[in-house]
């Protein structure tokens, strides 16, 4: 299922790409917690909460928040082993495209009041309505990318490359001189998504607190713009060999 080449990952295109959907993943982490104090880009505070209220109403809802961001996951796979043209090329636009479309109809849905009012805290249905959808969409997001690079490149969380980008700045102080090329692109890469998921956090607070839901189409128009540049189908219908 692979269809960008890990000795690629690193190309201008696809290092803007993977910084568009991190860019996108932190606006919509930052948001969520605007919108109700609860994360949803990743999932391990979701299963903090689910244990910590175990037993209780909560610990169920949560949980279910959990599921919809492995059944986000599932379905982008799904999507591209079923729509595939059987000749090589894998769909990977079509579940990014589903996230871009989700967070605009979130943006929509949520100025008509359907998620009730921004800003308040986890205690409605509404609520807990948002957050299904939203963790979905991660999850989506992040299977298929990291599904088209054979799981080398993950954008909605930030544990993993912080981890791998630390492994890679001490490889370049003590390891070998052969190592150090691939270091350095892994510090590039995750550099880039570290300091870009950081930067649509940032960007996203001040808008969200003009805007409300509609800030949502900003992680959208990142999502959209990250799949057309490195998931349509003219990019990754190519061999191998000439992929960026």
């Amino acid at each position: 299922m692979v269809v960008h080449h890990p000795d690629r990952l690193t190309s201008l295109r696809l290092l803007g790409s993977w910084a568009l959907l991190a860019f996108g993943a932190g606006a919509v982490n930052v948001g969520a917690y605007l919108a109700c104090q609860r994360f949803v880009a990743h999932v391990t505070g979701t299963i903090t909460l689910v244990g910590a209220d175990a037993g209780d109403v909560l610990g169920l809802d949560y949980l279910l928040v959990l599921a919809f961001f492995m059944i986000g996951a599932g379905a982008s796979v799904v999507c591209v082993r079923k729509l595939g043209d059987g000749r090589g090329a894998l769909p990977y636009w079509i579940p990014l495209t589903l996230v871009a479309v989700t967070l605009a109809a979130v943006a929509l849905l949520g100025s008509a009041g359907v998620f009730g009012v921004f800003g308040g805290t986890v205690e409605t249905t509404h609520d807990f309505t948002f957050l299904c959808i939203m963790s979905f969409a991660m999850g989506m997001q992040n299977s298929a990318v990291a599904a088209s690079t054979g799981m080398a490149v993950r954008t909605t969380h930030m544990t993993g490359p912080a981890t791998d980008f630390a492994v890679a700045a001490a490889t370049l102080l003590v390891g070998k001189p052969e190592e150090r090329p691939k270091a350095w692109a892994s510090l590039t890469l995750r550099g880039t998504k570290l300091t870009a998921f950081l930067v649509g956090c940032a960007v996203m607070v001040p808008i969200c607190r003009q805007v409300g839901f509609l800030a949502f189409f900003i992680p959208a128009v990142a999502c959209a713009v990250a799949t057309a540049a490195s998931f349509s189908p003219s990019r990754t219908g190519l061999p191998a060999e000439q992929r960026a």
